[in-house]
C-alpha cells in the first residue's frame, strides 16, 4: 500500500469517526424546557417549578432539562401562552383565568363562590369536570397536564375595610383580563380595571389602582402589604392554576418524553397543593404581623353578595355551555353528598 493511499484511508477513517463523534454527542444532548411562571423564585410558584424540574431530570437520566423562569421574565401569562401556541416556547404555569380568551369552557373556574373548601377543589379539578376543560386546550394549540392551586382569594385595598357590599363602591380595584371577573366586580360596585400582574405592584404603588384581590401566599409573596392597608377574607373564587405545554412542541416528543412531562407534573401538583395550603394557613399570621388590618367578611354579606351575581352567574353558563354548567353542579352536588 503506497504512503498516499494509506494517508487517505487514515484521513477518511478520521472524518468517519469525527462524523460518529458528532453524532453521539447530538444524541447525549439534553433536551431543554423553558418553563415560564409569573410569581418570584421565592414564591409557592416557584417552589413547584424547582420540584416539577428536578422531577424530570431525575425522571429522564439527564435527557431532558427544565430552566424554570419566573417573575414573569418570558412576559405575562397572556405573553406566554401565544408564545407555546407559536411553539417559540416550551412549557408555563399560569392562571385558568387568563385562558378564557383562547378556551371559553375556563371561565367556569372563575365562577364566585363555585368551590366552597380544598375536598370540593381536587376532585373537581382532577376528575371528569377538570379533565374536559383541560382536554379543549389541544385543538388551540396547548396541552394542559395537571393543575396546580392557587387558591381562594380575597380582597385588599388602600382606601377602607370591606365589611359590606356598599363598601366597594368606587374603589378602583385590578382584575385579571377576565370578563367574568370584570363583570363580577363592577356587579358588586367596584371599579374594575384589566391589568397583567406584573404591572400590579408598581399601580398600586402609584395608585393608579387602590386594590386587588389574590390569594394569601400572592399578597405575602409579592409583598403587598407594602402598599395596602386592609385585607378583607372573602374566599370568593377558588383560583387555580394550570401547567401548560406547547402543542407544537408536544407533538415532537416521544411517547416516552411526554410520560417524563406528564408523571413530574403530577408530582409537581401534589407538593404544590399541599405547600401553598401550609403557607396559606401561616400566612394570614404574617400579614397581620406587617401590619395589615384584617376583617372577615359575614355570611351575611356572602350571601348578599351572590345574591347581587345572579346575571354573572347566568352569563357565565351561556358562555361555558349550559350542558357543562349542569353537569358541573350535579358533580359538586355528588361531591358534597359523600361527605
Amino acid at each position: 500500500m503506497t504512503f498516499l493511499r494509506r494517508t487517505v484511508i487514515a484521513a477518511a477513517a478520521a472524518v468517519a469517526l469525527s462524523a460518529s463523534f458528532a453524532v453521539l454527542a447530538q444524541d447525549i444532548k439534553p433536551r431543554l424546557i423553558r418553563f415560564g411562571y409569573g410569581l418570584n423564585e421565592a414564591s409557592n410558584q416557584g417552589r413547584a417549578a424547582k420540584v416539577f424540574a428536578e422531577a424530570v431530570e431525575k425522571a429522564s437520566g439527564g435527557k431532558m432539562k427544565v430552566r424554570a423562569i419566573g417573575a414573569a421574565a418570558l412576559g405575562p401569562d397572556t405573553q406566554m401562552q401565544q408564545a407555546l401556541i407559536g411553539g417559540a416556547q416550551e412549557m408555563m404555569v399560569g392562571s385558568t383565568a387568563t385562558l378564557v380568551g383562547i378556551t371559553k369552557e375556563m371561565a367556569l373556574w372563575d365562577t364566585p363562590f363555585l368551590i366552597s373548601n380544598a375536598r370540593e377543589a381536587d376532585t373537581l379539578l382532577d376528575g371528569p369536570i377538570g379533565d374536559k376543560i383541560r382536554n379543549k386546550l389541544e385543538e388551540k394549540g396547548l396541552v394542559g397536564l395537571v393543575y396546580w392551586e392557587n387558591g381562594f382569594r380575597n380582597l385588599t385595598n388602600s382606601k377602607r375595610p370591606v365589611t359590606r357590599v356598599e363598601d366597594m363602591d368606587g374603589i378602583k380595584l385590578r382584575v385579571m383580563q377576565n370578563n367574568v371577573f370584570l363583570s363580577s366586580f363592577k356587579t358588586l360596585g367596584a371599579n374594575a380595571v384589566p391589568m397583567a400582574f406584573s404591572e400590579l405592584f408598581g399601580a398600586l404603588e402609584t395608585k393608579t389602582v387602590d386594590g386587588q384581590e389574590n390569594p394569601y401566599n400572592t399578597i405575602l409573596s409579592s409583598k403587598f402589604y407594602e402598599v395596602q392597608k386592609y385585607l378583607t377574607v372573602t374566599n370568593h373564587v377558588y383560583s387555580p392554576w394550570i401547567v401548560l405545554v406547547s402543542k407544537k412542541w408536544w407533538d415532537t416528543l416521544s411517547k416516552a418524553e411526554q410520560a417524563v412531562l406528564t408523571d413530574a407534573a403530577k408530582a409537581s401538583r401534589d407538593y404544590e397543593r399541599k405547600d401553598t395550603r401550609d403557607e396559606a394557613s401561616r400566612a394570614i399570621a404574617e400579614l397581620k404581623a406587617k401590619g395589615m388590618l384584617v376583617n372577615e367578611l359575614s355570611p351575611a354579606e356572602s350571601e348578599r353578595m351572590r345574591g347581587k351575581l345572579t346575571a354573572v352567574y347566568a352569563d357565565i353558563g351561556k358562555e361555558v355551555g349550559m350542558d357543562l354548567w349542569n353537569d358541573t353542579q350535579k358533580e359538586l352536588a355528588r361531591i358534597r353528598a359523600a361527605k
